[in-house]
């Protein structure tokens, strides 16, 4: 897959991209998650691509648009960090993705400029995109403007839900802060994911008796919220996928005022020393949540449940 930089003002660089890159059908949205909903738009590009034989692409941006144009609610977490999504896209086969950077100078574009330097130049033949997408200053541009230019087709996409509600980033993040992790993977169609490297630790859970591994995430990912999981981990240079018990928090029983949230993850049947080793963390199920114990026996006492309610829901895992 090809990554295409954009920005605004576009220079001498960046516009040779038009000539370098061929015809194209074209998904255009933030897709962050790659969630059911960004699949059904992807999808129809795929299909009109190979049906039209042009190129497979995505349009994308970062960073989040909220940054610039919503400072109270900005998004600046992902549940698929830039580097993640173009993985994700390029194993689905994509040719090329142009990564618009969304800065306040293009945010305030007329809508016509973008459809004339970013599309149009580009070699853009189809546009796919979701019923709601908006672009140029004030969000003016919308499916149906686009759909009056004749220099591409352009194919709106219905909303996908989910029960009565749309499947969204919003909600996904929603129902993560809520513990409702089936709904979550219920949205993606996957099992929510985090990668990371395994770092030292206070090393407290070995003299316990329930050794973990602590997860650095290796990007700016919107964790789920603080509690115990059931969880699976693969470590990036093995096929095996390790079953195990997560705790996400800040360690109340042995903190006070902790703020810094880690990651913990107990291996069931496992005993060997990965620090340093890539991994990726697959969240399945919610167990409970995070709580301050009276003690290091009460603790065990609840490691040791936690374990057994996580072998049990992870059995057909």
């Amino acid at each position: 897959m090809k990554t295409i930089r954009l920005q605004y003002p576009l220079d001498t660089e960046t516009d040779k991209h038009s000539t370098e890159v061929e015809n194209s059908a074209t998904a255009l949205g933030f897709f962050d998650g790659l969630h059911r909903g960004h699949q059904d738009v992807l999808d129809s590009m795929m299909e009109i691509a190979e049906r039209k034989k042009l190129k497979k692409a995505v349009m994308t941006f970062d960073p989040h648009p909220s940054v610039v144009l919503s400072p109270k609610k900005q998004r600046t977490t992902y549940l698929t960090p830039l580097d993640v999504k173009l993985g994700m896209l390029e194993d689905k086969g994509i040719d090329y993705c142009f990564i618009i950077n969304f800065s306040s100078a293009f945010a305030s574009l007329p809508p016509e400029y973008f459809v004339q330097e970013y599309l149009i130049k580009n070699n853009i033949k189809e546009v796919i995109a979701g019923f709601d997408f908006t672009y140029g200053q004030f969000g003016k541009g919308t499916i149906d403007t686009l759909k009056e230019y004749t220099e591409f087709n352009t194919t709106g996409i219905e909303k996908a839900v989910d029960g009565d509600e749309k499947i969204s980033t919003t909600r996904i993040r929603r129902d993560m802060e809520n513990h409702n992790l089936e709904a979550v993977n219920q949205s993606l169609g996957r099992p929510y994911e985090v990668k990371g490297v395994v770092v030292q630790g206070e090393k407290r859970g070995h003299t316990i008796g329930f050794p973990t591994a602590n997860i650095e995430p290796e990007y700016r990912y919107h964790l789920p919220a603080k509690g115990v999981y059931a969880v699976t981990m693969k470590l990036d240079n093995e096929e095996e996928m390790y079953k195990g018990v997560c705790n996400v928090g800040v360690k109340p029983t042995f903190h006070e005022n902790r703020e810094r949230v880690s990651i913990e993850v107990h291996l069931f049947d496992f005993d060997r020393s990965i620090y340093g080793e890539n991994v990726t963390v697959h969240w399945h199920y919610f167990i409970r949540d995070e709580t301050k114990f009276s003690g290091i026996e009460a603790l065990k006492a609840q490691i040791a449940r936690d374990k057994t309610k996580s072998k049990k829901l992870l059995e057909n895992v």
